[in-house]
């Protein structure tokens, strides 16, 4: 997959692509959807498949809210690889880029650097100065410029629509099952194992310390599936400032059930599959370690039930 990371407003790609343009971030049912169609419908009309993404998000630029993102950029690209994409054009969101107009946005990215002949985006898409620009003027632009314009309609779920910005509000309160009911996939957060006090080694589970790369760390006492060379193993993970001790900054210490191997300084990530309980104060060491032992347990049986 070729992926471009700047936009002088020079062709790319070739020229003749099926273009489906948002942010995605995380990559959930919804976004999926769209995926789908733009795969398909490259595939059916001999075009390429390209996706249109901005860094950073939109909203960290204009100042509206300061957005946490639910995956970091090279989990999103990842993503558009595995469902297909062929090419990626990750803009480099900007004031000047926010400042284009309605039509500069059409015809200099979306036609003349893009070469867009479909372009496929959710019923919400937004674009140009003042987020003036949608479906209507696309259709209208399309008439003169050769392209086709496909939304797609939004997924639902529990009978709410899909969005990433209620995501972000599950993960935030720890709900990693319900989020992932709406991702599609399980949360993950990916990071390096750092060296830790060795606290955890002391009270009989040694722990690997990762130093997270994403902005959504939930806190509490989790469930989870640490990915190690591409294979996952069973752990139980405790994000949180270790109140026992008198706390401190938040940590991300992952307890793996069957793993022996050095983790120190590897690239791992963490599956979120289901919070156990949150991180509270205990009166002392011995009985925080009578809880991670029943942890653990509760970690073994859920795994052997479900295989992990």
């Amino acid at each position: 997959m070729q992926v471009v990371r700047e936009l002088d407003f020079r062709p790319l790609f070739g020229g003749r692509t099926a273009v489906a343009a948002g942010n995605f971030d995380g990559l959930h049912l919804g976004h999926q959807k769209i995926l789908r169609f733009l795969v398909e419908r490259a595939r059916r009309e001999s075009l390429r498949a390209v996706v249109l993404t901005f860094s950073p998000h939109p909203e960290k630029v204009l100042g509206r809210s300061q957005t946490a993102m639910i995956q970091t950029l090279p989990q999103r690209l990842e993503g558009f690889r595995s469902a297909g994409v062929q090419a990626v054009l990750v803009a480099p969101f900007t004031r000047t880029f926010a400042g284009l107009s309605v039509t500069d946005f059409i015809e200099r990215v979306l036609v003349g650097s893009l070469g867009a002949r479909d372009i496929i985006i959710g019923s919400d898409f937004r674009f140009g100065r003042g987020r003036l620009g949608g479906i209507r003027d696309l259709k209208i632009a399309g008439r003169g410029a050769d392209f086709r314009v496909h939304p797609v309609s939004p997924v639902r779920r529990r009978g709410r629509v899909v969005s990433s910005s209620h995501i972000r509000q599950l993960l935030a309160a720890g709900a990693v099952e319900e989020a992932a009911v709406f991702l599609g996939h399980p949360y993950e957060i990916v990071g390096r194992v750092v060296g830790g006090s060795a606290r955890g080694r002391t009270l009989g589970y040694p722990t690997a310390n990762l130093k997270p790369e994403n902005e959504i760390i939930p806190a509490g006492v989790f469930l989870t599936s640490t990915v190690v060379g591409g294979k996952e193993h069973p752990s139980v993970t405790n994000i949180g400032t270790r109140p026992t001790f008198g706390c401190g900054p938040v940590r991300v210490e992952t307890f793996l059930l069957n793993y022996r191997g050095d983790l120190y300084r590897r690239r791992v990530g963490l599956r979120f599959i289901r919070k156990l309980r949150s991180e509270r104060a205990f009166p002392s060491a011995e009985s925080l370690a009578g809880q991670i032992r029943s942890d653990v347990r509760a970690a073994g049986r859920y795994f052997r039930y479900h295989g992990g």
